[in-house]
């Protein structure tokens, strides 16, 4: 499976199950597994061959492992890149593609609605190397434009957003940071390729933490830096150098995870839409934010970039903290955890948990409310979803 143009026929359920594919002389129909450090040269000539980069080959797991190419080359497939790169989790994606960008002077636009501890990559880690990061609102594109300076080298958002679920102009951003000479990066976690694929409108990097709905059961780390060729050389050569890799054995359940990934999708998707549809309705709930909903501010960003809305979205109860913690304590289905994309669904507490080490400025300014919940709506049958939050809003005082 080498014709690239071939591959570009399939659709992204064919290629999440037979892209990459490189099978052993064992014949094996699964993918094989290469739990090894290092691999062995036939000659000294081989050897110098291939660290020179002269001679395709493996050569030391921290960067060439037969597994984890494999899956590198389904996640380009799916995202329609020309390349990827494994990391051992999705913050270290984040890492290798800013350490292997940048470098000391330059400057980031970042979107003010991120995961709270990228916030916390850009401000405090990267700041430590002299690369500075300003902050500004997801959607207002007329923010963004006016934050670029002459060292800007990078915009970067996730879309939709965690947990507001904003949407960005994909497009308008790509056209905004290539005529300032500046990549535009995309976490495209929410959505994974088989919703939304960010290179379509004009991305340079999208990343992905495999250890959410790419695995699919919460079973491993992973993560993936995908991109045009020329913009992951840096990257790769700073996963070689510094070491963020995925194991084998990773690699190996994250390549099973995305053979079902189409499908339950779909049933995340449908799952997440009727409870969204469904809570909104209710006295106790002040608002949701769901990318499917018809009102949801960027309805039309949703339809034009992403195939379905998502399995995630946000609610905010009346009732402030007390009631949302409340309502966490009383469900019995839902597991209080900040994972997502599981097929066990999930509710979080954000201003507690995922985005705790934000300031409570930084909170208010993403609109991040203390009475705010995040589902991620797993694959569970949606009545017995529903029935679980309706028990435990009936049971919270009055």
């Amino acid at each position: 499976m080498t014709d690239e143009n071939w591959l570009k026929k399939l659709h992204p359920e064919t290629l999440a199950i037979r892209a990459g594919a490189h099978r052993t002389e064992e014949g094996e129909h699964s993918e094989a597994i290469f739990p090894t450090s290092s691999f062995v040269f036939a000659s000294a000539e081989e050897a110098a061959e291939r660290f020179a980069g002269r001679e395709p080959g493996n050569i030391y797991a921290r960067f060439t492992n037969p597994t984890t190419r494999i899956l590198e080359e389904r996640l380009a497939a799916l995202e329609g890149a020309d390349d990827c790169i494994a990391t051992a989790s999705g913050m270290a994606a984040c890492l290798t593609a800013f350490m292997g960008s940048l470098q000391a002077g330059d400057h980031v636009v970042a979107s003010r609605s991120l995961f709270g501890t990228t916030v916390q990559l850009l401000q405090k880690i990267l700041a430590r190397f002299a690369v500075e990061t300003t902050f500004v609102p997801l959607t207002d594109l007329a923010a963004w434009e006016a934050a670029i300076r002459p060292n800007t080298r990078m915009l970067f958002l996730e879309t939709p957003s965690n947990p507001m679920t904003e949407v960005g102009d994909l497009e308008a951003l790509a056209r905004l940071a290539h005529a300032h000479d500046a990549l535009l990066v995309v976490d495209n976690c929410f959505c994974t390729p088989v919703l939304q694929q960010p290179m379509r409108w004009g991305a340079d990097l999208v990343l992905h933490s495999n250890t959410k709905y790419i695995d699919g059961q919460g079973r491993t780390l992973g993560g993936a830096v995908c991109g045009r060729r020329e913009h992951l050389d840096g990257p790769r050569n700073f996963l070689r150098t510094a070491g963020p890799s995925l194991s084998p054995f990773n690699a190996w359940v994250q390549l099973k995870g995305l053979e079902t990934l189409s499908l339950r999708m779909e049933r995340h998707c449908a799952n997440a839409a009727a409870l969204a549809s469904w809570l909104q309705s209710l006295p106790e709930v002040e608002s949701v934010y769901y990318p499917g909903l018809p009102e949801h501010p960027q309805a039309d960003l949703v339809r034009k970039q992403q195939r379905l809305p998502g399995g995630i979205f946000s609610f905010v109860l009346r009732g402030g903290q007390p009631a949302a913690w409340a309502l966490m304590d009383r469900l019995q289905i839902f597991s209080r955890t900040a994972n997502l994309g599981d097929a066990k669904s999930t509710v979080t507490h954000p201003a507690s948990t995922t985005h705790s080490r934000v300031s409570a400025e930084e909170r208010a300014a993403a609109g991040i409310q203390n009475g705010l919940l995040r589902l991620s709506v797993g694959l569970e049958h949606v009545d017995d979803l529903r029935e679980d939050l309706q028990r435990a809003l009936a049971s919270l005082p009055r």
